[in-house]
């Protein structure tokens, strides 16, 4: 192993093919001696580190987490013999990690070991003795066709309008940077994902000695032509046209300043390029407009967009559509609705508990907290009713030193151009006033600069024999974050939870106006 390798001393690990026990050995993360690519050795006690037990090859390995110290590796293995064809299998070891907090640790070892995989082959010789760059984490991560969509989404200015219009949004962006003046004034800022500039206008405006605004679409472009139409603020403005995890800077930042939230806080990803630019611009105890970041959550109930969604798939129950029967396909269009999550603003009179949240911590993270994402549920039902689902809405703070300030997206609050989400379940919960909803919101991050969810959500047992704990009823759904239903509703009289008709026909629900966005962040 190459030298500075992550070191897992006193793991349990066993290859689940073989009947061989349990051993005890040191996990080690690092770059191979004689190819340079990342690679997990185990190396039995008492062995030498030069022959490990198991040598995996982390470009095509696999990691899946059993429970919560146990994780299974999944790599790609051959075997060659004289005169017969070489044989390809895949190869399963368990690894047993002995605190939670190492478990953890482990997992993201992995990760960012295995996201060290350079262009080129392992082991070519290089011409002239030259390295080949290696791709920067955000090639690595995003697949290509999605990266493309998003830049040129974001290099029109009919969507840098929309955002800039969110005067929610643009508002309190300016006025927390104005009311915390001392942070800016003569500070080097660096705007994260600058789009039209704004915000870097806003830092010089705060008196930042100089700000560098990197910006990896082309409306890097216009952003230029806004600093020149603005003189006495652009001479003091750089624009960089590139990606924050390729470009380099002449300085570090005292502050970092961006807008990298998206619908739930963390949709396009663009969290993790935030806090790449902290790890590689800011300096030590600099700081960042946001700071933090929360997702807050609460179960609804909501009879009319369940029903709305349920009528949907009424299309596949017709059994003579031009001759045809498309009931054999109900049941997957019935899903595929409620795959969808609802992007709307909904009145808060429609949750039915306090709301819980999870803290995203933006100057103390790594990068790769925001893979995935477990966020248990534990909520006491305020009103017996049928609960259809999941609310989530976020807010961030900016921890100035003068100033502390929250954009919210909270319901009931003036509306932004992020709305609210809410994950709607296929089969609803019953639930008493008083009754214990538990379950678990499990994001994890692909390629799509997105998420799938994963909602589960319980109804413990009520009442008598409460007290021995149990799960009543259960609802799992699956959501993919990219692909959301916008629903902008006209207003609707408010029915309290308990009066809502549990049937409702197509017929009785009030007209709806909808709009559909693209990449509407």
């Amino acid at each position: 192993m190459a030298s500075s390798p992550d070191l897992f001393p006193n793991v349990a690990f066993s290859d689940v093919s073989a009947a061989a026990p349990a051993a005890e050995a040191t996990a080690a993360f690092g770059l191979g001696a004689t190819t340079g690519a990342p690679r997990l050795c185990l190396v039995k006690s008492g062995k030498d580190e030069a022959e490990p037990t198991v040598d995996i090859d982390l470009a095509d390995a696999q990691v899946f987490k059993l429970g919560p110290m146990e994780w299974l590796c999944v790599c790609d293995e051959s075997e060659a013999k004289a005169g017969v064809e070489e044989k390809s299998f895949s190869r399963a070891i368990k690894v047993v990690l002995r605190t939670e907090a190492e478990s953890k640790a482990f997992s993201l070892a992995f990760q960012q070991w295995k996201h060290q995989v350079i262009s080129g082959k392992a082991g070519e010789r290089l011409e002239n003795g030259s390295i080949i760059a290696s791709k920067s984490k955000f090639d690595t991560k995003i697949e290509a066709s999605s990266a493309k969509m998003y830049f040129h989404y974001y290099g029109q200015l009919l969507h840098q309008q929309n955002m800039l219009q969110d005067f929610v949004r643009t508002g309190t962006y300016y006025a927390a940077v104005m009311e915390n003046r001392s942070d800016f004034e003569g500070r080097v800022v660096v705007d994260v994902g600058a789009g039209s500039g704004i915000l870097s206008l806003f830092a010089a405006q705060a008196g930042a000695r100089h700000v560098y605004a990197v910006e990896a679409s082309e409306m890097a472009e216009n952003a230029q032509r806004l600093m020149s139409g603005n003189p006495s603020l652009g001479q003091r403005i750089t624009v960089i046209r590139g990606k924050v995890e390729e470009v380099e800077l002449p300085e570090k930042a005292d502050i970092l300043i961006s807008e990298p939230m998206g619908t739930l806080l963390v949709n396009e990803r663009m969290l993790e390029s935030y806090v790449i630019a902290r790890d590689r611009f800011l300096a030590p105890d600099g700081k960042m407009f946001p700071t933090t970041g929360r997702i807050h959550m609460a179960p609804f109930s909501d009879e009319y967009l369940y029903v709305e969604i349920a009528n949907k798939a009424l299309f596949w129950q017709q059994h003579n559509f031009f001759g045809v029967d498309l009931t054999p396909l109900h049941g997957s269009a019935f899903q595929g609705y409620f795959s969808q999550p609802v992007v709307d603003a909904f009145d808060p009179r429609l949750l039915i508990s306090p709301p819980i949240y999870h803290t995203l911590d933006f100057t103390s993270m790594k990068e790769e907290e925001l893979y995935e994402i477990d966020i248990p549920l534990s909520f006491v039902a305020s009103v017996g009713t049928r609960v259809h689902g999941l609310a989530c809405w976020f807010d961030v703070l900016f921890n100035g030193s003068t100033v502390q300030r929250w954009l919210t997206t909270a319901p009931g609050s003036p509306t932004t151009h992020w709305y609210q989400l809410r994950c709607v379940l296929s089969q609803p919960l019953y639930v008493m006033a008083g009754q214990e909803i538990t379950g678990r919101l499990h994001l994890v991050a692909h390629s799509a600069q997105s998420y799938t969810i994963y909602l589960t959500m319980s109804a413990k047992m009520w009442g008598v024999g409460a007290e021995q704990g149990g799960i009543l009823q259960t609802s799992t759904g699956k959501l993919e974050l990219k692909e959301p239903y916008y629903r902008l509703s006209q207003p609707q009289s408010y029915m309290l939870p308990q009066d809502q008709q549990q049937q409702q026909q197509l017929s009785s629900l009030q007209p709806h106006v909808r709009c559909t966005f693209g990449l509407y962040q």
